[in-house]
C-alpha cells in the first residue's frame, strides 16, 4: 500500500491493567494516558490534519469519576512533528464521543453534550485552542434531545456533508435496543454551526428479529459513499454474549436528499469480520479501495469470549465493492483476550 495510514489506537485496557506482572509499552506513541487512580478512563479517539500540517487528537473521559453522564469531557492535542511528540491545547466541557473534522479550511468538532446528550457541533478558528459554544440552534446545538454516536467519520460526497448518529429515545432503555439509526446531511457551503441547514432523515429503530433473533442492535454507523455513488450508513451490529459465530456489519441506504433511510434485512447484513465492535470505512483515492480498521476475532480467540468483547486483535482490510473484504495485515495483537484492547481505532490516509 503507497499511502502511509495514520492512527489513533485507544488502548485503555493495557494502559489501565495494573495487576499483571510485565506488561510491555504500549505500541506506537502514546498521546496520552491516565492512571485508573483517577477513576477516569479514555475513550472515544480522533484524529484530524489540519491545513498547516499540524496533527490533532482528541479523547474523551468516562469512568465513575468522570461527569460524562451529565457534563461529558473531552482534551484536544497537537503534533507539530507529524506525531512524534504531544501536548495538550485545549478542554472542552460539554462534548463526548466526538469527531475531529476539518471542511473548507475550517476545524469542527462533533459529538454529544453528554452520554446520550444533545448532538451538538462546535468550531475553532485557532487551530483547537478555544472553541464555540451551542448555546442555540443558531450557534451549534443541531440536534436536542437523546442521541448516541462514536468518533464516526464525516462524507463530503454530492455537495453534501453526511454524519451518521443514532437517536436514543426508544421504548426500551436498554443498551443496544434503545438506538435508531439516522443520517444527518447538510449543504457544503452553508453555516454548519446553523441546525436549520441540517437535513435529519428518518430513524429505524432496532428490531429483535433481525438475524434470527440474535440481533442486539446496530449502531456506530459510517457514512459511505458507495461504488454506485448511493450513500450508505453502514454499521456495527451487536451480537452480544455470542462465541464462534459470524459477525456482521448492516447497509442501510440513504436517499439522495438525505431525509429518508430504509433497511432490507434480507440483504442488508453483510459479515464483516469485527463488525460486532466499531469500525471505520474511508476511501482511498489513490488506491481506489475501501479500507477498514477492525477488532476480527483470530480462530484461536473464538470460543474464549463473546465475540463483542473480543478486541486483543486489530486488523487491516480493503474492499473494491464494500461487500467482499480481503484482510492484509494484522496491526496489533496481543495473547491475553480478556485484559487487551486495541480499540476504536480511528485513521486518516
Amino acid at each position: 500500500m503507497k499511502n502511509k495510514i495514520i492512527y489513533l489506537i485507544l488502548c485503555c485496557l493495557v494502559c489501565t491493567f495494573s495487576f499483571a506482572q510485565n506488561i510491555p509499552q504500549p505500541p506506537g506513541i502514546v498521546i496520552n494516558h491516565v492512571s485508573k487512580e483517577t477513576g477516569k478512563y479514555i475513550g472515544s479517539p480522533s484524529i484530524c490534519i489540519l491545513p498547516d500540517g499540524s496533527y490533532l487528537a482528541s479523547h474523551d473521559e468516562f469512568g465513575p469519576k468522570s461527569s460524562y453522564a451529565t457534563m461529558a469531557v473531552t482534551k484536544i492535542f497537537r503534533s507539530q512533528n507529524k506525531g512524534q511528540t504531544w501536548n495538550e491545547i485545549a478542554t472542552i466541557k460539554g462534548v463526548g464521543w466526538s469527531t475531529l473534522f476539518v471542511h473548507n479550511n475550517e476545524l469542527y468538532n462533533i459529538g454529544t453534550s453528554r452520554e446520550s446528550g444533545n448532538f451538538v457541533l462546535r468550531k475553532s478558528v485557532d487551530g483547537g485552542i478555544t472553541w464555540t459554544n451551542p448555546y442555540n440552534k443558531e450557534n451549534g446545538l443541531i440536534l436536542e434531545g437523546e442521541y448516541h454516536t462514536a468518533p464516526m467519520p464525516v462524507l463530503i460526497h454530492n455537495g453534501r456533508i453526511w454524519r451518521t448518529v443514532e437517536y436514543a429515545t426508544a421504548p426500551s432503555t436498554k443498551w443496544g435496543e434503545r438506538f435508531s439509526t439516522m443520517m444527518i446531511s447538510a449543504p457544503v457551503n452553508t453555516d454548519l454551526l446553523n441546525a436549520k441547514n441540517w437535513t435529519r432523515s428518518n430513524y429505524l429503530m432496532y428490531q429483535p428479529a433481525y438475524l434470527k433473533g440474535i440481533f442486539g442492535g446496530w449502531l456506530e454507523g459510517n457514512p459511505v459513499a458507495a461504488p454506485d455513488g448511493r450513500i450508505l450508513n453502514i454499521l456495527r451490529v451487536d451480537t452480544r454474549n455470542l462465541k464462534g459465530m459470524d459477525e456482521y456489519a448492516a447497509f442501510v441506504e440513504v436517499s439522495k436528499n438525505g431525509k429518508k433511510i430504509r433497511f432490507n434485512p434480507e440483504t442488508g447484513f453483510i459479515k464483516f469480520q469485527g463488525g460486532c465492535k466499531k469500525f471505520e470505512i474511508r476511501y482511498d483515492e489513490q488506491s481506489k479501495l475501501y479500507w477498514s480498521m477492525s477488532n476480527a476475532v483470530a480462530p484461536q480467540y473464538k470460543d474464549i469470549n463473546p465475540d463483542e468483547r473480543t478486541r486483543n486483535v486489530l486488523v487491516l482490510s480493503s474492499s473494491k465493492d464494500l461487500k467482499t473484504w480481503q484482510m492484509h495485515e494484522v496491526l496489533l495483537h496481543h495473547p491475553d483476550v480478556k485484559n487487551h484492547g486495541f480499540q476504536y481505532a480511528n485513521f486518516l490516509f
